[in-house]
């Protein structure tokens, strides 16, 4: 699977199905692999591009801290090598950060952006989450790190699925390219740093703000922030599922955002 030298690293890309390009973003702790269970429906209808995030998978994972505008930087750079004018964006978490700050910067690029479980600015609360996430990985075996995130990613009702919780932590042990410590502490600094609020205004194509009710990671609150902000922008709030809902409740999921990508075609004419 290709990498692209950019910005100083190796970029890990991966593309997949034929259509409109539809670019992907993953969160904290995850790499292109995360949006696995969606991807079937996604590459039937669109060209979808995923990317490790510098410091996650397969792509580089320097020393020196990072930042989510220099990871937006990432992706612009692989937008351009592989010539592709304006893009569908969507971005989990940290991803739909990342998504933020490659819409601000170059709005020219962004035919629609949709933000999955992600936030314009944390509260104390979140970011001290995050802080704990960035300082306990240099401290603690993967498994234990696992066992430490996971209640905030997953619902009761998942959990309650014999073996399931067990299984991904077993997926997370024997996964071959596991992330560096000193990337996970970057990670999190880059998102404790990252403040939208007072541009969001600024975004202006067509977006959807995506939401599990059940999230206790980014909240509801912080989905309406995002929504409220926004010029226009719609907030889907899905009964099922947390902040992991991709892997919860794919389904779901996927229906959400095909509907939403749907309502776009006769704007685009496409």
């Amino acid at each position: 699977m290709p990498k692209l030298q950019v910005n100083g690293i190796d970029l890990f890309y991966d593309i997949k199905g034929t259509g409109e390009p539809l670019l992907l973003i993953a969160g904290f702790l995850c790499d292109h692999a995360y949006w696995s269970l969606i991807m079937p429906s996604l590459i039937s209808q669109y060209q979808v591009i995923r990317l490790d995030n510098r410091g996650m998978g397969r792509s580089s994972a320097p020393e020196t801290p990072y930042s989510l505008k220099q990871m937006a930087n990432d992706v612009a750079a692989l937008l351009n090598h592989l010539a592709i004018d304006k893009v569908h964006l969507v971005g989990h978490s940290m991803g739909g950060q990342i998504a933020q700050e490659l819409v601000l910067a170059h709005p020219e690029k962004v035919q629609s952006l949709m933000l999955l479980s992600s936030l314009a600015k944390g509260d104390g609360l979140f970011n001290s989450i995050i802080e704990t996430w960035g300082e306990l990985c240099a401290n603690v075996d993967l498994k234990l790190y696992e066992k430490v995130v996971l209640p905030w990613i997953f619902t009761d009702s998942f959990y309650a699925i014999p073996g399931t919780i067990e299984g991904l932590i077993e997926f997370a042990i024997r996964y071959p390219f596991p992330p560096a410590t000193h990337s996970l502490h970057h990670h999190s600094q880059a998102m404790l740093d990252f403040d939208t609020t007072d541009r969001l205004q600024k975004i202006h194509c067509p977006t959807l703000v995506l939401v599990g009710k059940q999230d206790i990671l980014t909240p509801l609150k912080f989905s309406q922030q995002l929504a409220q902000g926004i010029p226009n922008a719609e907030l889907v709030v899905l009964e099922g599922g947390g902040h992991g809902f991709l892997i919860e409740s794919p389904d779901t999921v996927i229906s959400a955002m095909l509907n939403f990508l749907r309502k776009l075609k006769p704007a685009y004419g496409s």
